[in-house]
């Protein structure tokens, strides 16, 4: 092992003994970790420009250098013996290299460990085909609750589980289920071409780690079609904008044809944000939920999608919630301040009223 790569092997066993979920290393600069969802700096000397950029020919895999070469930026899987697995990001900025860790617990966590309600996951989990989007930002908690879904039905289901995932994060143990995981670059070069293969690998479960493309969201249409059940993540924030992104892959002529494609193959999305909890030491998820029902179908059949906040909203019954619905509920259980809940809320007026025992209707159906 160089001094180097030891550098940042204690540099990483420091962020984990401290529960950071991130490591941020910019050149010329002491590395941060992201506490709480907050960025602290680390006691040490600035890592020079050639230190970094060593490191990231010392771990990057082989068969992603030329990669990092030409394009400057690349994300790969490293390990540290006895202290984890990372997920790095590695590219430049301003022509010199920064990387980004983050920190992937090789156990998948149950709902529990997450402060997840499992029922809306459950009810998802038990579906026997379609499309479920798992939405939100980045450091949002979409890898953690998909790993959850996956480790519950690794304990209570006989699948075949087939995941593309780049790079992979977290790792399975086959208990009833039988996994097999592809990483982009290594197994697979892209996440189209390892869709169009997963078809033939008689799969009962496909995990997308990110829909990013046409290719890779058309073959999911298709296995949901067929009677297969695929989990993929969507960079959105809500579920109106998940399913607005969506039809960016597409130009308006086929709009029509996808709208009554993706009506009768979306399931359900679920938006994540994490929170600050009311004592500050940890992060709540708070969740909207979209179960598509017949209802949600009609509306992405007509491409109504202004009103899909509004479905939400009047389905309680069937699962769904919003966002504020959540909020009222993390408020009022004392897990979160109100400040929080206000500065989260897409709709911070209905929120306020809300909290006063007030309630009233804020989209039409019709």
């Amino acid at each position: 092992m160089s001094q180097i790569t030891e550098t940042f092997n204690n540099l990483l066993t420091l962020a984990v003994e401290n529960g950071a979920s991130d490591i941020h290393i910019k050149s010329f600069k002491p590395a941060l970790l992201r506490l709480h969802g907050r960025l602290e700096p680390v006691d040490m000397e600035p890592l020079e420009g050639n230190t970094v950029h060593a490191f990231i020919q010392e771990s990057c895999p082989r068969e992603f250098f030329d990669r990092w070469r030409e394009h400057h930026q690349i994300d790969y899987s490293y390990s540290v013996n006895g202290v984890g697995r990372f997920r790095v990001s590695a590219f430049t900025q301003r022509g010199t290299p920064s990387i980004v860790f983050r920190h992937v617990k090789d156990k998948p966590p149950a709902f529990k460990d997450l402060n997840l309600n499992p029922d809306p996951f459950l009810r998802v989990c038990d579906l026997p085909d379609g499309i479920v989007l798992i939405c939100g930002a980045t450091g949002s908690g979409k890898s953690s609750s998909l790993a959850a879904m996956l480790n519950y039905m690794n304990n209570n289901f006989d699948y075949h589980v087939v995941t593309l995932e780049d790079p992979i994060e977290f790792t399975y143990t086959d208990v009833k289920c039988s996994f097999n995981q592809r990483e982009i670059g290594l197994d697979t070069p892209t996440f189209g071409m390892g869709m169009r293969a997963v078809l033939r690998q008689d799969p009962d479960v496909i995990l997308v780690g990110e829909m990013r493309d046409k290719e890779t969201f058309d073959t999911a249409m298709s296995a949901a079609e067929t009677g297969h059940l695929v989990f993929g993540t969507l960079h959105s924030a809500n579920a109106q904008q998940a399913v607005q992104r969506l039809f960016e892959f597409y130009p308006p002529e086929q709009h029509q044809a996808i709208r009554h494609q993706l009506s009768s193959t979306l399931r359900a999305t679920i938006s994540q944000k994490l929170l600050p909890s009311l004592e500050g030491d940890s992060r709540l998820p708070c969740l909207e939920i979209f179960i598509v029902d017949a209802l949600g179908r009609k509306v992405l059949e007509e491409g109504a999608y202004e009103k899909i906040g509004a479905v939400i909203e009047s389905s309680k019954g069937n699962g769904s919630q919003t966002f504020n619905q959540d909020l009222f509920r993390l408020v009022k259980a004392g897990l979160i301040t109100k400040e929080t809940a206000m500065e989260n809320s897409p709709n911070p007026r209905a929120l306020e009223m809300n909290l006063k025992g007030i309630f009233i209707s804020t989209g039409q159906l019709v």
